[in-house]
């Protein structure tokens, strides 16, 4: 048997979610999860699969999965027909079939809380055909943030490849993934982007985290010019290097999930603009797809019987 064939059927990975959310002291629900896991059980075999946990009191009581979908499967669709969403007029209702209409696309993920239920859709575009700020804020469902700020990301080198766009259908606000010059993780320019968007100055810390981040995000919604938060991402197989310490709840998570233990972890760094300062922590319950994993296996045993 190839290897991965049968570890992500839905209840193996809803066992998963609730041992792991579980290590924070979180209670998974049956009746939010399964829902969720079953709308989209034909996809689960070959998806990737992860778990977050954050430091900050927003996510406090939750605990969030995630997993990704082929471009065949239109994720909104799936959700708005299973009930996982409602019906909307608000312009979040349409973005995502806005962007389908205009950007090649190479897979989806969704993203949902064990307690809290769905929350986002994520758009991932091809290697090597990032879209462009440019054609993005052509959308008449785009945030208008996204648009009213274009100089400040031409400027620090950030409008010409969007890898990823974010949807939280939860807090409708969407999140742009911005592939960046090394400049803009050199403590100098963070401190410059963070005072011209007007958000507090980060710690010692997280400029010490971002010296070290590979990419960097924004947030916006559709109620403000301004964009709402900056957050950076670094990925490594060792969390507890980052930071003196994490928090109880997330160092006994970091220490104790038993899944994707040798595989890189992402860490996520953000200020607010209220001033908190907080990290994400996502661990893989597998980080390669299956698809990847037997293509890989079959390539390897063809080369050795030939």
């Amino acid at each position: 048997m190839m290897p991965g064939t049968a570890d992500a059927d839905v209840a193996s990975v809803y066992s998963a979610i609730e041992e792991s959310a579980g290590l924070i002291d979180v209670t998974a629900s049956r009746d939010v999860v399964w829902p969720i896991l079953t709308a989209f059980e034909d996809e689960l075999a070959d998806a990737v699969i992860a778990f977050r946990v954050a430091t900050n009191a927003q996510h406090e009581g939750d605990f969030d999965a995630r997993f990704t979908l082929p471009k065949e499967v239109d994720p909104y669709a799936v959700a708005l027909s299973k009930g996982l969403v409602e019906e909307t007029d608000h312009p979040i209702g349409g973005l995502l079939s806005d962007i389908q209409r205009l950007c090649a696309i190479d897979s989806f993920g969704i993203d949902f809380g064990v307690t809290s239920g769905f929350k986002k859709i994520w758009v991932y575009f091809p290697e090597g055909e990032q879209e462009t700020l440019a054609r993005l804020t052509s959308l008449a469902s785009m945030p208008r943030s996204l648009a009213e700020n274009i100089d400040f990301f031409t400027r620090y080198g950030l409008a010409e490849k969007v890898d990823v766009i974010g949807i939280d259908y939860r807090s409708r606000t969407m999140n742009a993934y911005l592939a960046a010059p090394a400049k803009c993780f050199e403590a100098d320019t963070v401190l410059a982007m963070h005072r011209e968007l007007g958000l507090p100055s980060p710690s010692e810390e997280m400029f010490n985290f971002c010296e070290r981040s590979f990419g960097l995000y924004t947030t916006h919604n559709w109620d403000a010019a301004e964009i709402q938060r900056m957050s950076y991402g670094a990925k490594t197989e060792d969390p507890m290097a980052f930071f003196a310490r994490l928090g109880t709840k997330i160092e006994h998570f970091v220490k104790n999930v038993p899944y994707g233990v040798d595989d890189p972890k992402m860490v996520y760094a953000a200020v607010t603009s209220s001033g908190e300062e907080y990290y994400k922590l996502q661990s893989y319950y597998r980080w390669r797809s299956v698809s990847r994993l037997n293509a890989a296996y079959i390539a390897a045993r063809d080369k050795e019987s030939a």
